[in-house]
């Protein structure tokens, strides 16, 4: 098994056949994607303490499994606030872009009620064994090779709603720290997947989206999707996934989808 998702070569960005999506055997899975556009923009210099709090990325083309080149830029500058941008080309074409937000973070001792939503974490990873996956083509793939599951509500390829721990096995890029926001965009885009509506083989339920949003970083390597897709008849659908770690409710995930007969 390759030792990262991605590896550094000169100026490009080399995935391992471990980011090979359900889809097409030449194109990626959208965790490593999402990961990787993450850690693009973690990588920009920051004017004081800040974390991440949302980020969207739009999938404009299939990701081929072949050679990229990532790119990142500040697009609103700020103290409390800084808004950034990364992408990825490949062979001069942009196949997908993220907007990160960073928030100031500060130590701020909340009172000791408070009116706001908490959530506890369902049973945790410890409490089921290893899940195999579904999707075996034969060849490596991310959702095989590269994450470990465990699956505490539902069954992975039967439609219905879909609660699976899921730990990254690997760096996102070879020789540098995966940071707890990376291992959230690694995890997220599993929604539409193990929280499907529609019979996978019989239905496409493809997402060009997704967009996350946390209220805290994950403690320790474990994210858990809570997922579910909701459906419509005009060829549209929506995958909704909540996010915890072991401590309880990290945020939301959610992907637009484009439903079609497979």
């Amino acid at each position: 098994m390759a030792d990262a998702l991605f590896e550094r070569r000169g100026d490009e960005l080399v995935p391992s056949a471990i980011t090979r999506g359900p889809w097409s055997p030449d194109a990626l899975h959208g965790g490593p994607v999402a990961a990787l556009l993450a850690a693009l923009a973690e990588a920009l210099p920051r004017p004081g303490p800040m974390a991440p709090a949302r980020i969207t990325i739009e999938l404009l083309r299939p990701v081929p499994l072949a050679p990229l080149r990532g790119d990142a830029r500040v697009l609103r500058p700020g103290r409390k606030v800084m808004l950034a941008e990364s992408s990825l080309h490949a062979g001069g074409s942009e196949v997908a872009r993220a907007t990160l937000l960073f928030v100031r973070t500060a130590a701020l001792p909340l009172p000791a009620e408070t009116h706001g939503g908490r959530a506890a974490p369902p049973p945790g990873p410890d409490t089921v064994l290893r899940t195999k996956p579904i999707w075996d083509a034969g060849l490596p793939a991310y959702h095989r090779d590269a994450v470990e599951h465990r699956v505490v509500r539902g069954v992975w390829g039967r439609p219905g709603p879909c609660t699976d721990w899921i730990r990254l096995r690997v760096p996102v890029v070879a020789g540098e720290e995966t940071t707890p926001f990376q291992r959230v965009a690694a995890a997220a885009d599993f929604g539409n997947g193990i929280g499907a509506a529609l019979p996978y083989g019989e239905w496409r339920f493809i997402n060009p989206d997704l967009t996350i949003h946390v209220a805290r970083l994950p403690r320790g390597e474990w994210v858990c999707l809570d997922a579910v897709t909701w459906p419509e008849g005009e060829g549209i659908g929506l995958a909704e996934s909540e996010l915890f770690d072991e401590h309880g409710r990290l945020g939301r995930s959610l992907q637009s989808l484009l439903l079609e007969k497979g």
